[in-house]
Formats: structure tokens, C-alpha cells, sequence
């Protein structure tokens, strides 16, 4: 028996790979509606397609918009398709944000990289803005519009570099500290109103986003040297943990960081 009706639905912001995709799959396979922001290249999208059409086999509502979900414009016109799919007794049930889009500049000069290929302020703010701040702003948005169900989920997603000083990271290690910290202040501003926030930080995991870390090939030999499950973390793994907190049974698992990398963060190499 599915645990989710086609009325529960779930936005996914960076729904087209990764973390976001997984869910999605695993979501949509217990009941739930999928809504799916991505950004993505006009050559990606046979792919891609190819995925959702996975997700349309389980016959329940999707919407799928390739746009940008961190602009004014884009903002809109996703909660104005969403609320015309939503209908009258439709409502956002889960929001997950797992936008990956962030700048992977080193922040010192070396043998690799001059002073003009440098982070820079501008570079900063706009990837904490992208990868952590964002999330307050579609919450805030989404209650506005009375779209949140009355049990609603909120669901950000860290890594171990919110601790770990990864080379070429340090604005992505900036957005996930503040995306945890925005995930706590929801928690607690937005109780009264019925919404849990939390943030899985997942272990290594082989995703487009990684590979795009400098050094990241040495970072998944390390992960699975020391991991007491010998592999690497898995996207399912991750989706998996998610839907765990979308129960009903979750409900008192409010403003917390979940760990979901087999141990990984305290196994030795």
C-alpha cells in the first residue's frame, strides 16, 4: 500500500539529477505528486526526459519546469503552474532543496590557479545565496501562497565540507553552513504553522555535483577507505532517508541534521 496520495505533493528544486531525481523516483513510487524545478541544457534533456517518464509510469500528477528557481521570474512562475496543478484540494507536502549551483574557485593563489582565477566577493554571495539562503526565501514564498499542507516537510541537503575545508569549496562550505543554519530558524518560526525543517548531510556521493570538486577522485577513495560499510554512499541511500522523514511517523523529527553516509564520518581509513 502506498504511504502518499496524488494530492501530496513534492517541489524539488534541482529535480532532474542527483539527490533531487532520486527522491523524486522514490516519492513518486509511494503515491506522491512530483513537482521538478531543474536548469538544464537543451542537450541533457532526452536523458532527463527519459527519467521523468519513470516518474509519469507511477500515473500521479508531475510537473517538470526547466527554468531558473533563484530568480524573481522564475519564482513565479513556478508557484503559478504549481497552484493551477494543485487544484483546490492539492498541497505542497514536501519542499526539497538540493540546488546545486555554486562556485568552485579556490579562495588562495597557487601553482594551479592565479590571482585572477580567484573566488570573489560576488562569487560568494551568489553561491551561499543559491545553495543556502534560497531556502528560507521558497518557504517563506510558499506559505505566503497557502500552498504548504498542514504537516508540510522542508528538506535541505549538506555534506561533510559544512566542516571540512575542501580546496577549490569554500563558498559552497559557506551556503551549506547557512542553509543548516536557515533550516533551524524555520524549524522553530515556522512550528506554529505545521512545518518540520530538517537538513541530511549525505557521505560521498558519486554525483554530477562532485565530480565538479577539484581533487574529487581522491575524495571518493578516502570515503570508501573509511567507511565501515566499504562503498561509497548511494543517491538511493539518500532518497531513501528522505522519505523516511516525509512520514507521518517522522513527525516529531523537527530543526535536526541526519547523517546518512553508513558511518562514514567516524570510520578510519
Amino acid at each position: 500500500m502506498k504511504k502518499f496520495s496524488e494530492n501530496q505533493w513534492a517541489l524539488i528544486l534541482g529535480g532532474s539529477s542527483g539527490f533531487g531525481l532520486a527522491s523524486a523516483k522514490k516519492l513518486a513510487a509511494e503515491g506522491m505528486s512530483i513537482c521538478a524545478v531543474h536548469r538544464d541544457r537543451r542537450g541533457s534533456m532526452d536523458r532527463i526526459e527519459k527519467e521523468f517518464d519513470s516518474i509519469r509510469s507511477h500515473g500521479h500528477g508531475l510537473l517538470t519546469l526547466n527554468l531558473d528557481a533563484l530568480s524573481v521570474e522564475g519564482m513565479n512562475s513556478v508557484l503559478e503552474l504549481l497552484r493551477d496543478k494543485l487544484g483546490k484540494s492539492g498541497k505542497v507536502r514536501v519542499l526539497l532543496h538540493s540546488i546545486a549551483y555554486g562556485n568552485l574557485k579556490p579562495i588562495a593563489p597557487s601553482v594551479e590557479a592565479s590571482e585572477t582565477a580567484l573566488m570573489e566577493e560576488e562569487d560568494m554571495a551568489r553561491t551561499i545565496h543559491s545553495m543556502g539562503t534560497s531556502l528560507l526565501t521558497w518557504v517563506q514564498r510558499l506559505h505566503r501562497e497557502g500552498l504548504f499542507a498542514p504537516d508540510a516537510r522542508v528538506i535541505g541537503l549538506t555534506s561533510e565540507g559544512n566542516e571540512i575545508a575542501w580546496r577549490g569549496y569554500a563558498a559552497v562550505s559557506a551556503a551549506k553552513c547557512a542553509l543548516e543554519s536557515v533550516s533551524r530558524s524555520i524549524a522553530v518560526e515556522f512550528a506554529k504553522f505545521g512545518i518540520r525543517s530538517n537538513i541530511v548531510q549525505a557521505g560521498i556521493t558519486d554525483t554530477p555535483a562532485l565530480r565538479l570538486i577539484p581533487g574529487s577522485e581522491q575524495m571518493k577513495a578516502s570515503a570508501q577507505a573509511r567507511n565501515p560499510l566499504q562503498r561509497l554512499t548511494s543517491v538511493d541511500d539518500v532518497a531513501n532517508a528522505i522519505y523516511l522523514l516525509t512520514l507521518d511517523e517522522a513527525a516529531w523529527i523537527n530543526g535536526s541534521l541526519l547523517r546518512v553516509d553508513g558511518g562514514e564520518h567516524i570510520g578510519s581509513a
